[in-house]
C-alpha cells in the first residue's frame, strides 16, 4: 500500500474522542402497545445487529417510580447507543425500521444526545465510554448513568436498603429526570439521571446521607459482581417527554 494511501486510511477512521451516547426513551399506554413493547426486547436485536458507526448497545426495560425499583413499569422502555461519530446516529435514526415501529408505537418517546464526561467501571466486562475532549463549557448539564450486576448473595440486603437510599432524590433542588432502567429485573440495574448542573449532581451524591450511607455499604458489603459509573454532557434532545425540559 502507498504513503498517501495509508495516510487516506489513517484520515478516515473516527478519533475516539467523537464518540457520542444516545438515550432513546419510549412510554407506551395501552396494554396492547405494553405486549408490543415488552416484545421488542426481544425481536428488537434483530435490528441492532449490523449497525455502521454503532460501537455497542443495551435495550432495556424500566422500574416503577424515581431510581432504582423492585417493581417494574411495563409503560416505559429505552434503548442505549454507543456511535464512532454523531453523523452514524443520524444515518441510523433517520432510516432505521426500529425507530419508524417505535415512533409508530409509543405515546412518548425522546432520545438525549450525550458526550462523556468522565467514567469509570465495566459495563459485560468493558468500559464502552471514552472520555471526550470535545465538550461546551458552556453548557452546565449533567446527565448520569450508573450500572450494576448485584451479586445473588447480595440480592435481598441489597433491595432492602433501596428505599432508604432513594428517599431523598424525590425533593433534590436541580434533578431534571430520573428513571431506574435495566436489562435484567432486580439483578442487572442502572439509573439514568440528568441534573441542572455539578453542584446539584454532587449535593445528592456526597452530601445526602442516606445515598452517603449507600456508598460506604457499596464498599463494605461488596455488593456488586460489576459496576459503571459515567457523567455525560447532554448537548441535543429529538422528540418530547414530560417533565425533561432541556434548553440546549
Amino acid at each position: 500500500m502507498q504513503l498517501d494511501q495509508l495516510l487516506s486510511c489513517n484520515k478516515s477512521q473516527p478519533s475516539l474522542s467523537e464518540q457520542i451516547t444516545s438515550i432513546t426513551l419510549c412510554k407506551y399506554s395501552s396494554l396492547r402497545e405494553k405486549l408490543w413493547a415488552f416484545n421488542m426486547m426481544a425481536k428488537g436485536h434483530k435490528h441492532l445487529k449490523v449497525v455502521p458507526g454503532m460501537q455497542f448497545y443495551k435495550l432495556m426495560g424500566s422500574g416503577s417510580g424515581l431510581g432504582f425499583n423492585f417493581y417494574p413499569d411495563w409503560g416505559v422502555y429505552s434503548l442505549l447507543q454507543i456511535w464512532d461519530t454523531e453523523p452514524d446516529f443520524n444515518n441510523f435514526y433517520e432510516s432505521s425500521e426500529l425507530i419508524y415501529k417505535y415512533q409508530s408505537h409509543t405515546d412518548e418517546m425522546i432520545t438525549i444526545l450525550m458526550k462523556p464526561i468522565k467514567t469509570h467501571g465495566l459495563w459485560s466486562g468493558k468500559n464502552p465510554f471514552h472520555e471526550s475532549t470535545q465538550l461546551d463549557k458552556s453548557n452546565q448539564h449533567i446527565s448520569v448513568i450508573t450500572r450494576a450486576t448485584i451479586k445473588t448473595s447480595k440480592l435481598v440486603k441489597f433491595w432492602r436498603y433501596v428505599p432508604t437510599s432513594q428517599k431523598p432524590i424525590k425533593d433534590m433542588q436541580g434533578l431534571i429526570f430520573t428513571k431506574g432502567i435495566g436489562e435484567v429485573p432486580i439483578k442487572q440495574m442502572a439509573t439514568f439521571s440528568i441534573w441542572e448542573n455539578e453542584d446539584a449532581l454532587n449535593s445528592f451524591a456526597y452530601q445526602s446521607k442516606e445515598h452517603s450511607k449507600a456508598i460506604k455499604l457499596t464498599r463494605d458489603l461488596n455488593w456488586y459482581s460489576e459496576e459503571l459509573f459515567a457523567r455525560f454532557q447532554p448537548y441535543k434532545t429529538i422528540g418530547e417527554w414530560t417533565g425533561i425540559n432541556l434548553p440546549l
